[in-house]
């Protein structure tokens, strides 16, 4: 399961934390009547809910979820921090086009919504119920009849279909994702059945579900200039929503105001009892973070996710701190793994060969830049699924073992014969025995040292590259990196530029190589092919930045997709990450298991927090006026 900026916002992750979206195992339903049969198939059920793995926790009747205060005072203002800029509230183009605005994801609900106590668990919201073909061909949902766009028009089966259509259509991402949605029709007065192009894929339903559902009438509509509206362009008119937010002002490039919608037609939903508190959501836009960190010192930012290790270790000793009215806390990680990583793009024809990328890894002192700038908070990364129990380890066995002996002779030998490890660095004898053996790996890949610099043999050609980031903050990690690869004699040049620029470079390939950052699910699942995919490769605005067209990697994505139990997607999971591996697209970076925050203390919260929701700030939070007024009136 993907997890998408409109979950992300959905799950209350506003300040870069990562929610809970996870795919398991089969479907398991609350069960509240029975659908019509459909060309000859045995009634299913229709459900209250969708769980990937064991039994749904609440039923079809439960009043809130357990982790919420069903009595939370709805008031106040958060006032969040974005990094960058904006010039976009149009979702739809969100990753193709323009720079889309922090939150927007807000103003629209989804069919279900995520329990972030569960493993890859959905309950109804715009959807009241949801059924599928037992071989998973297809799945239709029943939407509520209560539910409302903010202009007070229902939300239709025609909003639903052409959410789909528009999304397929103008988002790379989710095109892939929803690549097996063939058809949609309506197939009774609020029912919408979306058939799949084959069964089997288990994932669709609860992935359907994450559908965020666009008011067709207002996108078909005019402005008030009386242009007619495009879905498929960037706006920076404030699209008409149906959620608990909407957009209440704005500053392009600098400011968004989100209000929360007093006649929301969900606010009394079980799945919404508890959540979504604040009565306004500003987000504040900075090109830089030193700024935006002294902002949050002089308070005018109430929350902060701190993802620069030398900041938590030294820039929060200011007396707001020390007389316990800024809270610093970290909150533990167990909803996701991630790969972060240096990322060669392989359309380039000097990182075609395996042995140069895996040079690079050699030439990366991991062990010293925890040391020296990381004050040793971090974890070198050696899985594109770290932190979970889908990393690969040791050599394949069993079912693993099993799904890639097929593809023996298209992958790399020591996939069956290595496991796979990073290069330990640390120490003066360490680096040099490093460095030895990326330039043994670079002259078996045809290159040799000539004036102090590393040229192709044969051509002559220098090889040289730009690293590109569009974070002033990470240059610091490129430029420590650095001098390792001018000692091979790579000719390095570090490029920053701003949001839009470095967004447009991407879209266009026009990198040699960046900081690239995969969050990963418990449950992987159709979301592999925007990452890796061959198809992909080619499609401007998918996340295969790396331009990987490998087909042993196609089909273990297959694999994952369609796996018919948990144990399969497990195997199959793994077999795909010592794949990547061995392939050397990437040179891994480090990770945390904890998110690192620092809050005004304002807020309260229901204890514990869910275990799949890190923070869950904003989302189930609330204004809490006895420690505001302890804490001191905000600028």
């Amino acid at each position: 399961m993907r997890l998408t900026r409109r979950v992300l916002v959905r799950t209350g992750v506003l300040a870069g934390l990562f929610p809970v979206f996870e795919r398991l195992a089969a479907p398991v339903l609350g069960v509240s009547a029975l659908a019509q049969t459909r060309n000859g198939e045995a009634p299913a059920d229709w459900r209250h809910g969708l769980s990937l793995f064991g039994e749904l926790k609440y039923p079809a009747d439960f009043k809130h979820f357990d982790y919420v205060n069903p009595q939370a005072p709805k008031a106040g203002t958060v006032r969040l921090m974005a990094v960058g800029t904006f010039d976009n509230f149009n979702e739809v183009v969100a990753g193709l086009k323009g720079s889309i605005a922090a939150g927007t994801g807000m103003i629209s609900d989804t069919l279900l919504a995520p329990a972030l106590d569960e493993v890859s668990t959905e309950y109804g919201l715009i959807a009241e119920a949801v059924t599928h073909a037992r071989d998973f061909s297809h799945a239709t949902f029943r939407l509520r009849a209560a539910a409302r766009h903010h202009d007070g028009k229902p939300i239709t089966v025609d909003d639903v279909i052409f959410s789909m259509q528009s999304f397929k259509k103008h988002s790379p991402g989710l095109a892939a994702y929803y690549r097996h949605v063939a058809k949609m029709e309506q197939t009774g007065e609020r029912e919408v059945t979306f058939i799949f192009d084959g069964p089997g894929n288990r994932e669709m339903p609860l992935i359907l579900g994450q559908l965020n559902v666009l008011p067709k009438h207002w996108w078909e509509g005019t402005d008030a200039s009386g242009r007619k509206r495009d879905v498929g362009a960037t706006t920076l008119e404030p699209p008409l929503g149906n959620g608990a937010y909407r957009i209440k002002e704005f500053v392009p490039g600098r400011t968004v105001v989100y209000e929360r919608v007093k006649d929301y037609w969900g606010r009394d939903l079980n799945v919404n009892v508890g959540r979504d508190n604040f009565d306004e959501l500003r987000f504040e836009y900075f090109r830089d973070g030193t700024v935006a960190l002294e902002a949050f010192k002089a308070d005018h930012l109430d929350w902060r996710t701190e993802n620069v290790a030398k900041n938590w270790a030294t820039a929060y000793d200011f007396p707001a701190v020390k007389e316990k009215r800024v809270v610093l806390e970290e909150f533990p990680q167990r909803s996701r793994g991630i790969m972060q990583a240096f990322a060669f793009n392989t359309r380039r024809d000097k990182f075609k060969d395996p042995r140069v990328r895996r040079a690079f890894n050699f030439a990366y002192d991991f062990e010293e830049m925890n040391k020296q700038i990381f004050f040793g908070q971090y974890t070198r990364i050696k899985s594109y699924f770290e932190g979970t129990e889908l990393a690969c380890s040791g050599l394949p066995q069993g079912q693993e073992l099993e799904i890639l002996e097929p593809l023996r002779d298209k992958v790399p030998p020591e996939v069956f014969t290595t496991e796979y490890t990073n290069p330990v660095g640390g120490s003066a004898e360490n680096v040099r025995a490093n460095l030895r053996e990326a330039m043994r790996l670079l002259k078996e890949a045809g290159y040799e040292v000539r004036n102090q610099r590393l040229v192709n043999a044969k051509s002559g050609e220098v090889l040289s590259l730009e690293i590109l980031t569009e974070d002033p903050s990470i240059e610091r990690i490129i430029l420590f990196y650095k001098p390792s690869l001018e000692r091979l004699g790579i000719t390095v040049n570090v490029r920053t530029v701003d949001d839009p620029q470095y967004e447009n470079r991407l879209r266009n390939w026009d990198f040699d190589m960046i900081v690239a950052t995969w969050p990963e699910s418990l449950s992987p699942g159709n979301e592999q092919r925007d990452y890796w995919g061959s198809q992909a490769a080619d499609t401007p605005g998918s996340r295969n930045y790396v331009g990987i067209k490998n087909p042993a990697i196609d089909a273990l994505i297959e694999r994952v997709i369609f796996a018919k139990d948990r144990a399969e997607l497990v195997a199959a999971t793994r077999a795909l990450d010592r794949v990547l591996l061995w392939n050397n697209y990437v040179v891994p970076q480090f990770t945390s298991d904890k998110s690192r925050t620092a809050r005004w203390d304002r807020f309260n919260r229901q204890d514990p927090l869910p275990k799949y929701g890190a923070s869950a700030f904003p989302t189930i939070w609330w204004w809490d006026a006895e420690k505001a007024s302890r804490t001191g009136t905000r600028p």
